[in-house]
């Protein structure tokens, strides 16, 4: 995005000045409507305080909740995304009506909040493609209220998959994730957050398919399930982790930011966050 363009400013705040990079830790969980998004962050006030304490690049929040972010006081706080539409599509048994739906003048919302951009979702679910006319529908909208108040329009094209437990969770077929970005591409999104795709070599596809344009990779869609495999000439052994929910690794991420934000500058790893005492390592 050239230099003088007004969407370049809010941009700056979103990115690293030195690296180029962008954090953004998504805490807008309580617009979906799911108890099993919560878990971790049921006190979000004392965990937007965690979180901004850690000094992540940004916070996605709520309209409802920015204010326990913008209000903080710190002139270093976190850059604000912003969360403007609200779906129904990750519940376990799906329900027979699934919606996607924008908040009202979510442009104006976003500059009022002095939020640094707005974000909305792009579903493809299977089966369901009025709910992707409803995000179209919504992408098109905060495209131009984006353009009204020269707002950053971040797009998370979401790619998902049915599963056996009768819920959706994400597809990371690379030839689909490409297939949207270049959508989200040509409907003039500043931002692409985009989920990973199975092999992780293949994302270079997906950053060369977003133009020139920011690229994040989305976190949180995986559902933690790792294998070991050890074995012999006759016969072999099997450990499995699976998590059933994102509850733990919500716990965890938090207790690792907590750590970080008190921690002298060092090399830490996880044998540090979970012991009682933390000592920096030289590099």
């Amino acid at each position: 995005m050239p230099a003088g363009d007004d969407r370049s400013i809010r941009l700056r705040r979103l990115f690293d000045a030195g690296s180029g990079r962008c954090l953004d830790v998504a805490v807008d969980h309580g617009f979906f409507g799911e108890g099993s998004f919560l878990t971790g962050i049921e006190d979000l006030r004392a965990a937007v305080s965690t979180l901004a304490d850690a000094g992540p690049d940004a916070i996605q929040l709520t309209v409802g909740q920015a204010r326990l972010l913008q209000h903080a006081g710190s002139r270093t706080r976190p850059a604000l995304v912003l969360r403007t539409d609200v779906a129904n599509v990750y519940g376990r048994p799906l329900p027979d009506h699934m919606y996607s739906l924008m908040l009202p003048e979510p442009g104006l919302a976003a500059v009022r909040l002095d939020a640094a951009c707005l974000v909305v979702n792009l579903f493809d679910l299977p089966g369901r493609p009025a709910v992707r006319q409803a995000c179209l529908e919504n992408v098109l909208r905060a495209r131009a209220e984006c353009d009204r108040y020269n707002m950053p329009l971040m797009v998370e094209p979401l790619v998902m998959r049915e599963t056996e437990q009768g819920g959706y969770a994400v597809n990371g077929d690379v030839e689909r994730i490409v297939l949207f970005v270049r959508q989200v591409v040509d409907f003039g999104a500043d931002v692409i957050k985009a989920d990973p795709t199975d092999d992780f070599v293949d994302y270079c596809d997906v950053v060369c398919t977003a133009s020139g344009m920011f690229v994040l990779v989305r976190g949180g869609g995986w559902v933690g399930d790792h294998e070991v495999l050890l074995a012999g000439e006759s016969e072999w052994l099997e450990l499995r982790h699976v998590a059933s929910e994102r509850g733990a690794f919500a716990h965890g991420a938090l207790v690792a930011a907590e750590f970080a934000a008190g921690a002298a500058p060092g090399l830490y790893s996880m044998d540090d966050v979970a012991g009682a005492v933390a000592t920096p390592r030289t590099a």
